[in-house]
């Protein structure tokens, strides 16, 4: 039977927030915001010298304890040893953010298919998998949350941004039956959805960001700001700033037609 001071102990921890992608852009940020709101960190990404800065800044101004796991998500098997890495460790995750992401801009047939599936592996199959791998405890708990960042790219088709597009309305769904699969469970899964967000991603070698017309682009502190309180909040779904909610909503409505005639319009001009 645990001693008393065992048990305050448990109460007393920090809830365990683990991010993907969390070397830069809205995973660093993301970081930050859980910091900020008194959560230890696990970090993972493939630098490990940048998780390792990001881990001693966090802990420096806020005192989270931030352990590091270098792991490529377009890895087989990479979702299972992240797993096994915070079991190892005595982490128990109470929010796990699937983050990570790949974008790559261009015709379906002129991008090399090694690159195609390399971001199928990262968008889709690593965070299922890490999804189902920490789900399970969390239900055991009855507790716990995962916020999946998926995009306004979700909600219609993309050319020259076909996969990435696919992967994302992929994540929001999945994001959204999970949801209901969890209704009563006391765990939540919540699915951001920001439009295009000024990181290294969105520029083609550091050259103008891509952008839709008529709508500002994200920065990834209020992204991840934003996200941060939809997941605490246990929201379903957020789609992030006023514009692009109308954009999507509009979308809604338009027949399917049209709606690839103004996504042909939005990629000319904005990719």
């Amino acid at each position: 039977m645990p001693n008393a001071r065992t048990v305050a102990a448990a109460n007393s921890r920090k809830p365990v927030a683990l991010v993907t992608g969390a070397s830069a852009g809205i995973g660093a940020e993301l970081a930050r915001v859980f910091a900020a709101n008194g959560h230890d960190l696990v970090l993972v990404a493939r630098s490990e010298d940048k998780l390792r800065a990001l881990a001693d800044g966090l802990h420096a101004q806020h005192g989270a304890r931030c352990s590091v796991v270098a792991q490529d998500l377009a890895a087989e098997g990479a979702p299972q040893t992240v797993f096994a890495e915070t079991q190892r460790r005595d982490l128990p995750v109470d929010v796990l953010v699937n983050n990570a992401g790949l974008l790559h801009r261009g015709s379906f047939i002129d991008t090399e298919l090694s690159l195609q599936m390399r971001l199928v592996q990262v968008n889709i199959v690593a965070s299922t998998a890490l999804a189902h791998l920490f789900l399970r405890p969390m239900l055991e708990r009855r507790s716990g949350r995962i916020l999946n960042i998926a995009s306004t790219a979700a909600f219609q088709p993309l050319p020259y941004l076909s996969t990435y597009a696919a992967s994302k309305a992929y994540l929001l769904f999945l994001s959204e039956a999970l949801a209901i699969e969890a209704r009563g469970t006391g765990v939540t899964v919540t699915a951001a959805c920001p439009g295009f967000t000024n990181t290294d991603m969105i520029a083609r070698d550091g050259g103008k960001a891509m952008n839709v017309p008529f709508v500002r682009n994200m920065e990834a502190a209020e992204v991840a700001q934003q996200s941060f309180d939809a997941c605490m909040s246990g929201k379903p779904l957020l789609i992030i700033g006023l514009a692009n909610r109308a954009t999507v909503e509009i979308a809604r409505y338009q027949p399917r037609p049209w709606r690839r005639w103004a996504s042909l319009r939005v990629a000319n001009r904005g990719f």
